[in-house]
């Protein structure tokens, strides 16, 4: 599978690297160490001695260099030899490093044109750093299917009502049309539910009204980053008087048919509130886990290996914010593969009524 390589994936939070830590990941099917120099500062490189192809994760790491843990050869941060216990250090007894960012909270890897990391920003999530502790959590699911399944599931909100039943369901997405816009940054989805049925996750937040106006509204960035604001009033009740939650969805492909899957989330009320941050911590979790994950997969193995497109599947209406970022992804990627600079505009599938 061929997957855009010019822009940021996050590889990890930050707090899964510490001071003396290898931590080992596939991305984009290579297998990259990630660790921190003697600085303290995150470096990454090809998880693979140029020597017997033995995993540099399996090794020590001392003053910020790392050493192989079969011959002792050690690395710098660039991924040039520094040492070799055996004999002159050559030209070739090097690895690949990647150009790599720590910011909000997370670990940002390039594995595309490195001169061109320098001039592309990190993708923003401020809003997600600039939060205390207490309004603040992240997790990570490694799945056993593409990717881009997950970036449907979360494009597609239909399925809330379906697959949610008790926490984020209740009807009100399905009998929603979704707005959806393009625009330069990537692509805006809206579920505005006006005057309908609570979702039971409202009712468990404190809600009382017998109606309510809701919003769910979606930001994608190519070519699978989405933040997700979604807040409730009264039916009737000015919107800034209501509550907002703000979680971020990341998948960052491991390989073909599998995904690390990373999230966050906070919201903007009772921000010193480090119980219901646990608590919604908790459920959200648990929701993807026990609900998201198991579907997703079984639809991984119902594919049987094949391309999603070519099993020809019947779209219906509220597909057409999925069906346009698998369109764009496509191109995205075909213009890289292409070596052309701007990717063509595709025409968006014809979607059932």
């Amino acid at each position: 599978m061929t997957f855009l390589r010019n822009c940021w994936y996050l590889a990890g939070w930050s707090r899964e690297v510490g001071p003396d830590t290898l931590l080992p990941r596939r991305l984009l099917d290579e297998p990259v160490v990630f660790y921190r120099n003697a600085d303290g500062n995150i470096a990454a490189l090809h998880d693979r001695c140029p020597h017997r192809f033995a995993p540099l994760s399996s090794g020590k790491l001392a003053d910020g260099t790392l050493y192989c843990g079969y011959h002792g050869i050690g690395f710098g941060t660039d991924g040039q030899c520094v040492e070799n216990p055996h004999g002159p250090i050559v030209r070739s007894l090097c690895v690949q490093a990647y150009p790599v960012r720590e910011s909000q909270h997370g670990i940002w890897i390039w594995m595309g044109d490195p001169d061109r990391a320098e001039a592309t920003p990190v993708p923003d999530l401020q809003h997600f750093h600039d939060v205390p502790e207490t309004a603040y959590s992240n997790g990570y699911l490694h799945c056993a299917a593409n990717y881009m399944l997950f970036v449907d599931n979360i494009l597609d909100l239909t399925h809330a009502d379906t697959l949610h039943p008790d926490t984020l369901g209740g009807g009100s997405y399905t009998r929603t049309k979704v707005k959806v816009s393009e625009h330069d940054k990537g692509m805006s989805l809206q579920w505005h539910c006006w005057d309908e049925v609570p979702q039971p996750n409202m009712r468990l937040n404190g809600f009382t009204a017998d109606t309510a106006d809701s919003w769910t509204e979606i930001e994608w960035q190519a070519p699978s980053i989405m933040t997700l604001r979604n807040g409730a009033v009264p039916a009737g009740t000015p919107r800034e008087d209501g509550k907002n939650f703000l979680v971020a969805h990341i998948m960052t492909p491991e390989t073909e048919t599998t995904t690390h899957y990373f999230f966050a989330a906070t919201r903007d009320f009772e921000l010193a509130n480090r119980e219901l941050n646990d608590r919604i911590a908790a459920t959200r979790a648990s929701i993807f886990t026990r609900e998201d994950k198991p579907m997703i997969e079984l639809q991984q193995e119902r594919m049987q290996g094949q391309d999603f497109w070519s099993l020809k599947p019947v779209l219906l209406r509220s597909d057409e914010g999925a069906v346009k970022v698998r369109r764009k992804v496509d191109a995205l990627i075909h213009a890289e593969t292409a070596g052309r600079k701007d990717a063509p505009q595709s025409e968006p599938a014809n979607l059932a009524s």
